[in-house]
C-alpha cells in the first residue's frame, strides 16, 4: 500500500451514502431545541467528504458555499464531476487534511462538517483537524462530528482487531480487499463456531458479526480495515476538542434529545443527580450502550432566553415527506419500541397530510390542545424517523431550485447504468431525499415529456433490457420481458400515486 494513504483503505471506493445530519438545515432545530443560537451559515466545509454525494447536495441545495477535502483523488473526481453539473461552485479538492488546512485560499467558516472520519485515522490528523477547527471556525459557528464510540463498542473491538489482522497477516495482497475481508469473516465465524471462552464471556459479538456480514464490502472496507480505528469515550473527544474552543452542543440524531424513549425514569432520574453536564453525558452513553455518536459543537455558544427561544421554535418550518397512512405512530429508542400519543400525532399528521410548508407555529394554532413543546417533540421524532423535513426559506428554494435540478438531472441520468446513487437533492429541505434506480428512471422519463406511468414502466424496461438486466421481486430474478414490464408497471403506478406527490412539495419533480 502507498504512502499517500496512511494505513487508510484507498484501493476500493467507499459508498455513495447520503448523510443528512450533515445538513446545516439539521444543525437549526437540534440548536433551538438546547435553547442556543444556530448562526446563518455562509460558508461550509466537509473534511472526508468520499464520494462527495453529501456535500454536492447540500451545495447545491443550500445557500452556503461548501469548500471539501478529501485525499482519495477518484472520489475527489466523481465529487468535482458533480459540482461542475450543478453549477454550485462547490471547491472540492483531492488533498489531505494537513494540505488542505494550508491552502491560503480557504474563507473562514460558519459550518465545519466530518462524518466518521474521526475514527479512522491518526492521532497526527485529528491534530491537524482540531488546529483546523480552532483557525477556521468562525466564533459561533457550528461543528458536527460522528464517531464509533464507547462503550458501545467494546465487546465488539477485539473481534474487529482479530479480523484485521488475518486480512494483513493471512489475506492476500494481490486478491483485493474485498476477498481479503470475506477471507476474514469466513474465519471470524469459524472461530466462534468453536465456543471459545471470549464469545461466551460476550455473547452478543456473534450477532454483531451476523449484522456484519450482511453489510456491503464496501462500508465494511473503510468502516473496519483501515489501519487506525480508534472508537472513544464522549469525555475523550471532549478533551481533544478543548483546542478547538468549541463546546458541546448537542446531539445531532433528534432522537437522542427524547429521554422517555431511551432512558428509563430512575435512570433520568440518576442523571439528573450529576452537577456536571459533560460527565452526565459520558454516564449516558453506559446507560444506552452508545456506539456511534453524532454530534454538534458551538465555537461560543450563546443561550436563546426562553421568548427568544419559543419565537425561533415558532417560525420554524416543516413538510411531511411520507404519505399520511405510511406514518406509523410507533418510535425505536434504547429502551425498545414505543407508542406515540395518538392523541398528540395524529391530528398533527392529519393537517400535514397536503404536504404543504407549515411552521411550528401554525402547527400549534392549528391543532387544538398541543402546546409547542409536544409540537417540537413531535417534529424531532418525526424527522428523525424521515417523516418530517425542516424547510429552508422560499426565498432560499427559489434561490437554488435551478442548482438541484441541474444535479438531479445528473444523478437521474446515470440511473440508467446502475443503482450506486439513491438519493436526489431537494431546495426545500436543503439536503437530500431517497429516491431509488427505479424511481429516478421514472423521473427521466417524466422529465421526457412521457405522462403515464405507462410510459415510464416501458421506458425503463428498454433501459434495463437493453444492458441485460432484469427485476428481482421476492427473492427470485423476473426472467421474461413480460413479467419485467409488468413489476416495472405496478411501481410507476404507486409511484404515481404516493411518491409524486412527496417529490413535487420537496421540488424534487
Amino acid at each position: 500500500m502507498s504512502d499517500w494513504t496512511a494505513g487508510y483503505v484507498a484501493d476500493i471506493g467507499y459508498t455513495y451514502g447520503y448523510y443528512a445530519e450533515l445538513n446545516p438545515v439539521q444543525a437549526q432545530l437540534a440548536l433551538l431545541n438546547q435553547g442556543l443560537v444556530c448562526p446563518q451559515i455562509g460558508a461550509a466545509c466537509e473534511l472526508g467528504f468520499g464520494q462527495g454525494l453529501s456535500a454536492n447536495i447540500h451545495a447545491a441545495a443550500g445557500p452556503a458555499r461548501w469548500h471539501g477535502a478529501d485525499f482519495n483523488p477518484s472520489q475527489a473526481g466523481f465529487a468535482q464531476e458533480l459540482a461542475a453539473a450543478s453549477g454550485s461552485g462547490a471547491a472540492l479538492y483531492d488533498d489531505a487534511f494537513a494540505d488542505f488546512a494550508n491552502r491560503p485560499d480557504l474563507p473562514d467558516f460558519d459550518y465545519i462538517c466530518l462524518h466518521g472520519i474521526w475514527s479512522w485515522i491518526s492521532d497526527e490528523n485529528r491534530q491537524v483537524i482540531v488546529d483546523f477547527v480552532r483557525k477556521k471556525l468562525k466564533v459561533g459557528g457550528v461543528l458536527y462530528i460522528s464517531y464509533n464510540t464507547l462503550p458501545g463498542w467494546a465487546a465488539f473491538a477485539p473481534m474487529r482487531h482479530l479480523m484485521t489482522e488475518h486480512a494483513d497477516v493471512l489475506g492476500s495482497e494481490g486478491r483485493g480487499i474485498v476477498s481479503r475481508i470475506d477471507g476474514a469473516i469466513d474465519f471470524a465465524e469459524k472461530l466462534l463456531a468453536s465456543n471459545p471462552l471470549f464469545s461466551r464471556a460476550n455473547p452478543q459479538v456473534g450477532e454483531r458479526l451476523k449484522q456484519l456480514k450482511a453489510h456491503n464490502r464496501h462500508y465494511l472496507a473503510h468502516e473496519y480495515f483501515n489501519r487506525d480505528w480508534h472508537p472513544m469515550h464522549f469525555a475523550t473527544m471532549a478533551k481533544w476538542l478543548e483546542g478547538a474552543k468549541v463546546q458541546y452542543a448537542g446531539s445531532a440524531h433528534y432522537l437522542d434529545h427524547i429521554d422517555a424513549v431511551n432512558l428509563t425514569a430512575e435512570q433520568q432520574a440518576f442523571l439528573k443527580e450529576i452537577p456536571d453536564a459533560m460527565f452526565r453525558e459520558t454516564t449516558r452513553d453506559f446507560m444506552v450502550n452508545q456506539q456511534f455518536r453524532r454530534d454538534y459543537w458551538v465555537k461560543g455558544a450563546r443561550r436563546l432566553n426562553a421568548l427568544e427561544q419559543a419565537e425561533a421554535l415558532r417560525a420554524q418550518r416543516v413538510v411531511l415527506a411520507s404519505p399520511r397512512a405510511d406514518v406509523s405512530l410507533k418510535v425505536k429508542g434504547a429502551v425498545g419500541e414505543a407508542n406515540m400519543s395518538e392523541a398528540i400525532y395524529a391530528p398533527i399528521l392529519d393537517l400535514m397530510a397536503d404536504h404543504k410548508i407549515r411552521t411550528l407555529g401554525q402547527i400549534e394554532q392549528g391543532v387544538k390542545g398541543v402546546g409547542l413543546a409536544q409540537v417540537t417533540q413531535a417534529a424531532m421524532v418525526l424527522a428523525s424517523s424521515g417523516h418530517l423535513a425542516l424547510a429552508q426559506d422560499e426565498s432560499v428554494i427559489g434561490k437554488v431550485r435551478k442548482q438541484t435540478d441541474r444535479l438531479n438531472a445528473h444523478l437521474c441520468n446515470k440511473a440508467r447504468g446502475g443503482n450506486d446513487i439513491g438519493f436526489l437533492a431537494s431546495p426545500v429541505a436543503g439536503g437530500g431525499f431517497a429516491v431509488n434506480r427505479f424511481q429516478q428512471l421514472f423521473l427521466l422519463s417524466a422529465s421526457q415529456h412521457r405522462k403515464q406511468p405507462a410510459e415510464w414502466a416501458k421506458h425503463a424496461w428498454q433501459i434495463l433490457g437493453a444492458q441485460g438486466q432484469k427485476l428481482v421481486k421476492d427473492g427470485k430474478a423476473l426472467e421474461t420481458a413480460e413479467e419485467n414490464l409488468a413489476e416495472l408497471s405496478a411501481q410507476a403506478q404507486t409511484f404515481a400515486d404516493k411518491n409524486l406527490p412527496i417529490l413535487k412539495a420537496l421540488q424534487i419533480a
